[in-house]
């Protein structure tokens, strides 16, 4: 998938648990541990403003592009 979440960095550098993000942001663990681990298909605007308030951060540091390579020629996808 093109789109990395690097939620965990940013809990790490600011030094905050998922569980207390959780609870400030109001969602649940779970919830915030998909959306760590890039297995959620989207997430609110208003989940990512409220993440990047308590965070102090901009959406663009929690979340990245990075292209799919495309596939070499005559290979089979």
């Amino acid at each position: 998938m093109p789109i990395i979440v690097t939620l965990d960095v940013m809990l790490a550098l600011r030094k905050v648990r998922s569980k207390d993000l959780a609870e400030r942001v109001g969602i649940t663990e779970a919830n915030l541990s998909l959306l760590k681990q890039g297995r959620v298909k989207g997430v609110r605007f208003e989940t990512l403003a409220a993440i990047c308030a308590e965070l102090q951060c901009q959406p663009g540091d929690l979340l990245r592009f990075v292209p799919d390579e495309p596939a070499p020629p005559g290979s089979k996808t």
